[in-house]
């Protein structure tokens, strides 16, 4: 987990919160770690970030089954045609069929928000911790065009 943190810190303009007991956060995310592409090094307001990690089963979210010790997943929202390519379906028509969602090593549709173009990894290891990677710099540089997009000047009407 250290290994994809200290990754994705490395990303230009990235910002990774990882928050502790006492903090602002509730005690629910202590532990976990949310990615955003914030060059200011502010959470951004009003943005989801682009990947987490999240070390325990949250409410509504149990089918990965965190909580024994040394089980983590790696949650990056990749898109509808990423999506395709990894998983082989359309987020938006998951057909509810069963999954093994405790399954490491593996990339799968997020458990709650794969329709979204979410994925996942079960505690990534020699199979996929270069992917995670990679998906998560492509997730990085997602949001840093978005970013980009929602602080373009705009520009006055032209008169004709």
């Amino acid at each position: 987990m250290e290994q994809i943190i200290r990754a994705v810190r490395d990303f230009d303009g990235a910002l990774v919160v990882v928050p502790e007991p006492e903090g602002a956060f509730p005690r629910i995310a202590w532990g976990d770690a949310f990615f955003y592409y914030a060059p200011d090094g502010s959470v951004p307001h009003n943005v989801q970030p682009y990947g987490t990690i999240v070390t325990r089963n949250h409410p509504g979210d149990t089918a990965s089954d965190l909580d024994p010790p040394d089980r983590w997943r790696v949650n990056i929202h990749v898109g509808r045609a990423r999506f395709r390519e990894l998983v082989g379906e359309d987020p938006r028509t998951l057909d509810g069929r069963p999954r093994d969602h405790t399954a490491a090593d593996r990339v799968m549709p997020h458990p709650v928000y794969g329709a979204s173009g979410w994925i996942c990894v079960v505690t990534p290891g020699d199979r996929t911790a270069d992917t995670v990677v990679r998906l998560l710099r492509d997730a990085h540089e997602d949001a840093r065009r978005r970013s980009a997009r929602r602080h373009e000047p705009v520009r006055p009407p032209e008169n004709d």
